[in-house]
């Protein structure tokens, strides 16, 4: 069997350890490698060729993220940030999803030390990424909405591993005047904070934490919040997001299914559901749900996905009107022609 050849680059030794302790557990994977700062990490990938990093971006002489960013550029391969669970860590992580790296974990702090039970699951799906057609994303086009009929629509987006560069890519090609767009990302509550901000000073409309009670306006994205709460719509003539706390659907709080089966339930006629890339099958049924009461299915097609787990799923359930590659999803969700009103 041949092993994941991992490189560990953390300016912690206590951190590095912890890493290297919980991979060593795994028979599949293989700690090749360790290294304190870029530039020593630098001569470790030359020397050890390793299939996949785990990276710490706060480290001395050189910032992770300029490394991440000469990895993207020189030597394209699968990153997976380790990050603090801080606000400077987590505006820090969503950019460096956004340079290329595949996927972030949290470092264990007091009341998380489960924190990296998913850490070799996350590796392995990582070291089977190919990177060529993602590490050359396409430039997003602004698009002017083509919605045509009565009621405005609702759009509902769902992605996991490879969502942010997704969301990035779709959401700053809309228009200020975007349908009212709600968005289930699987990622850790500050971490949403601050995709939410990211999204929000690069796009065009206005892009906000969803919270219980807020009506779904014209030209606003609404997040659902990392945690314990699934997002949900409510309401047929004056739509609502509502947080509800609840178990794991699919391993994940919020769920993709739980938000695209409440829109089966208030508008589906009226919605363009949106699959994008992702590990597992979230969102998978809830699309089916959709498509069964009328509405505009689409999801994101292999090449352009990090991951094909949730797309594949949905079209294996029948759910899928549409098959697109990434730089095509915004064009095809705004021209979607509405019911007209009654």
């Amino acid at each position: 069997m041949k092993k994941i050849r991992v490189l560990v680059v953390d300016d912690s030794a206590t951190m590095r350890g912890l890493i290297i302790s919980t991979l060593s557990r795994e028979q599949d994977i293989e700690v090749v490698g360790e290294a304190e700062d870029p530039l020593l990490a630098r001569e470790a990938i030359k020397r050890l060729d390793p299939d996949v990093l785990t990276l710490d971006i706060e480290m001395p002489r050189m910032n992770g993220l300029d490394f991440l960013e000469k990895i993207m550029r020189l030597r394209p391969m699968p990153v997976v940030i380790v990050s603090t669970l801080t606000r400077r860590g987590a505006d820090a992580t969503i950019r460096a999803l956004e340079i290329g790296a595949v996927d972030c974990i949290e470092k264990p702090r007091p009341g998380s030390e489960d924190t990296f039970a998913e850490l070799a699951a996350r590796l392995r799906i990582a070291s089977k990424i190919q990177l060529g057609a993602r590490v050359a994303s396409q430039a997003p086009q602004k698009i002017a909405l083509a919605v045509q009929g009565g009621d405005t629509p609702i759009i509902g987006i769902g992605a996991s591993t490879g969502g942010v560069e997704a969301l990035m890519t779709i959401l700053r090609s809309f228009p200020e005047n975007c349908p009212p767009t709600v968005v289930v990302q699987h990622m850790p509550p500050l971490f949403t904070d601050s995709l939410a901000a990211r999204l929000d000073r690069l796009c065009l409309p206005n892009v906000r934490i969803a919270a219980s009670g807020a009506p779904l306006d014209v030209g606003t994205v609404y997040l659902a919040p990392g945690g314990n709460a699934h997002l949900y719509v409510s309401g047929r003539q004056t739509r609502v997001c509502q947080l509800r706390e609840g178990p794991r659907v699919n391993g994940h709080c919020p769920s993709v299914d739980v938000l695209f089966q409440s829109l089966a339930k208030t508008s589906a006629s009226n919605t363009v559901g949106v699959l994008l890339t992702g590990m597992g099958s979230d969102g998978a049924s809830g699309l089916r749900d959709l498509k069964d009461c009328g509405a505009r299915t689409i999801v994101q097609d292999e090449q352009t996905s990090i991951v094909f787990g949730m797309p594949k799923a949905a079209i294996m359930l029948g759910a899928v009107d549409v098959v697109a590659p990434l730089n095509r999803i915004a064009t095809e969700i705004l021209s979607v022609r509405t019911r007209t009103a009654a």
